[in-house]
């Protein structure tokens, strides 16, 4: 645009001065515009675990209440080092709701679910009986922590039929009833998953036994509902390839299919509870495939560095974003979130062998087109490795954990609660 002096001819110096800013001004908003330039996303770290009594390693995500209040689990430390269940409060002060001591529960792997009531309920990878069932260290349990703090085991794993070492999380239905997965069945040597209820008495019903074959074995994230009563998850591994596979569960117990991986460019082992849109169309990550030829994530006979896939009702399979490796890293972790513009969001573990010359890991955002935005890339002190999903406020903050970084102990380090305004 040229600015002419004939328009303003008959105005004073001052005014044509001003006149000339504004529009070299208008100019310049204009061309960044253009050229794409947008605000560097705001990240803090609300607490660094200390390895201590407050707990390390959260590996599992984190849910929010109508106060702001953040609640989560960390894998180790506690008073006994068997783990803890803590709220962060809008602050950032963290209080330990409870700490693990082998006989209740130890090593919580999961993302919290919270009732109307405000009770917490989650699920311990061991523990439960004192070295009892098929585990050494006990096979896990379902509990409940009240408002008080006070936990209750709902359910104790034995490792046989009722399962063991669950690791996702729980939801609920309309009913109340409680529902999860974990390993363990009624297959030799712990072979090779279930998907359970607890009802609201808390008596375990297995609704579906994986046999390790074409079924699926080993569920690797929780289960979600549809309006029918179906409920939809993946298993890591099992499947024509063993890379895993989608499947459905009909109320009667019945198992459908829906897709299975090759490991190739459609993905493979898929990771974390699926998503699920209002046309019935399911939406997850797989940790290895993809672009098979990325050096970034090449480990033996897998090689890949994941994909965000689609799988549509009738079982089409469709991959939306390819991870490369470098400034997007790879292996995604812990499954995703979708926002009412049909965004999705999630982190990325970096590489295989550990950090890349691109970071520890990343959060990122995946736009309806398919295009990617890394919105932070972790570094050591502000937390790194981050292994689990992210969830999200009304304003759009977008909160998560790392299960290392932040305190030089623990090895390294000990795992941070984050906040990221994109």
């Amino acid at each position: 645009m040229r600015i002419s002096a004939v328009g303003l001819v008959g105005l004073s110096s001052r005014t044509q001065a001003a006149i000339r800013l504004l529009i070299v001004t208008v100019l310049l908003v204009a061309a960044l515009a253009s050229s794409g330039a947008s605000h560097k996303s705001s990240y803090i770290v609300l607490h660094k675990f200390s390895g201590g009594d407050d707990g390390w390693q959260p590996v599992a995500g984190l849910i929010r209440d109508a106060e702001g209040n953040l609640y989560g689990t960390a894998e180790f430390g506690g008073a006994f080092g068997y783990g803890t269940v803590f709220k962060l409060d809008a602050a950032g002060k963290e209080t330990v709701l409870h700490t693990f001591t082998g006989e209740d529960g130890l090593w919580p792997l999961a993302v919290l679910a919270r009732d109307d009531a405000g009770n917490l309920y989650g699920t311990t990878s061991n523990g439960g009986t004192p070295e009892g069932g098929g585990c050494i260290h006990g096979c896990g349990t379902v509990f409940k922590i009240d408002k008080a703090g006070k936990e209750t085991v709902l359910h104790a794993f034995t490792g046989g039929a009722d399962g063991g070492y669950p690791a996702a999380g729980l939801t609920f239905d309309a009913a109340g009833n409680l529902y999860g997965t974990a390993g363990g069945g009624k297959y030799p040597y712990g072979c090779c998953g279930v998907v359970f209820k607890l009802d609201k008495h808390y008596k375990e019903t297995v609704l579906y036994t994986f046999t390790g074959g074409n079924d699926g074995d080993a569920p690797s994230g929780g289960v979600i509902w549809d309006n029918a009563g179906n409920l939809y998850g993946s298993t890591g591994f099992g499947g024509p390839s063993r890379t895993g596979v989608v499947f459905q569960l009909d109320p009667a117990g019945k198992e459908t299919v829906l897709y299975s991986f090759t490991g190739g460019t459609d993905g493979g082992w898929p990771s974390g509870t699926l998503v699920r849109d209002g046309a019935g169309n399911l939406y997850g990550e797989a940790r290895i495939g993809g672009d098979v030829s990325a050096s970034a994530c090449q480990s033996g006979s897998d090689s890949g560095c994941g994909v965000v896939f689609k799988v549509e009702a009738s079982g089409k399979e469709s991959v939306l974003y390819t991870f490369k490796g470098g400034h997007d890293q790879g292996l995604p972790n812990g499954g995703l979130l979708r926002d009412r513009a049909g965004n999705f969001y999630g982190t990325t573990g970096d590489v295989i062998g550990g950090c890349s010359s691109y970071g520890c890991g990343t959060v990122f955002k995946l736009a309806p087109d398919g295009t990617e935005s890394v919105l932070h890339s972790f570094a050591f002190s502000s937390g790194i490795q981050p292994f689990a999903g992210v969830t999200m406020d009304e304003s759009g903050n977008i909160y998560g954990t790392t299960s290392q970084g932040g305190y030089s102990g623990c090895g390294n380090g000990c795992g941070t609660v984050f906040k990221l305004t994109p």
